[in-house]
């Protein structure tokens, strides 16, 4: 449990750094965009040799498959919710990071509880996928005349209970059977992949625009080769 809560933090610590990025200036939207692409095309990458991969090998197709349907439901429901609210500013900004956040530290803590260690290209993805995300929202916050101290605040809760959920990821898996652990592994890659194509790629694209998928591609290189030689 004390890796899953290490490792779970430091991935979450990108989210604070962001945030005293984007409360220390302003940044370029293109750049933000095409770092959002990278870190899509690493989770991408990370979702399929070191998570789903693992899934089928210990699950079968039919946990994974039922893991994989309950999660990309799961995901798309909570983010529908989110939207019909149609709230605006540092808190709903925060809360839509939230829910991102979570199936990516799931997914991190479920891993580790696999006994391999850490997913060394899955720990690179969500870090770097989280920087641009909390850059832009603390900024748009920083320019809508929030605090930064409230900024600041709200970030780190956000990465705290991020941290929880690698916990609650290796927790899960700890002691389960081949069965169950397959399932967790699936509804943790069907909530990223709808997370993926709903909102982290189209925001990418609406910052970086053509170069995107440049950018995802480089991505998802880099964290296949990770994968690869770790």
């Amino acid at each position: 449990m004390g890796a899953a809560l290490g490792w779970g933090a430091f991935a979450a610590s990108s989210v604070v750094i962001g945030a005293l990025l984007g409360c220390a200036r302003d940044w370029p939207s293109k750049p933000i965009g095409q770092l959002l692409g990278f870190g899509a095309g690493a989770l991408i990458s990370a979702i399929s040799f070191e998570l789903f991969d693992e899934a089928f090998a210990v699950g079968g197709g039919d946990a994974v498959s039922a893991g994989l349907a309950a999660g990309a439901f799961t995901y798309f429901a909570l983010n529908g919710r989110l939207e019909r609210r149609g709230s605006t500013g540092g808190a709903a900004l925060a809360l839509g990071a939230f829910l991102d956040g979570i199936p990516e530290q799931l997914a991190l803590g479920l891993t580790l509880a696999t006994g391999d260690g850490v997913g060394v290209a899955l720990l690179v993805a969500i870090f770097v996928s989280n920087l641009p995300e909390s850059i832009g929202a603390a900024s748009e916050s920083r320019e809508a005349g929030q605090q930064r101290g409230a900024i600041l605040r709200l970030w780190i809760g956000v990465a705290i209970v991020s941290t929880i959920a690698a916990v609650v990821g290796y927790v899960a898996l700890e002691d389960a059977g081949g069965n169950l652990v397959g399932g967790i592994q699936g509804f943790a890659a069907g909530a990223l992949l709808v997370m993926l194509v709903d909102t982290m790629i189209p925001d990418a694209t609406r910052r970086a625009g053509g170069s995107t998928g440049l950018f995802t591609t480089l991505g998802f290189a880099v964290a296949a080769l990770i994968s690869a030689t770790s």
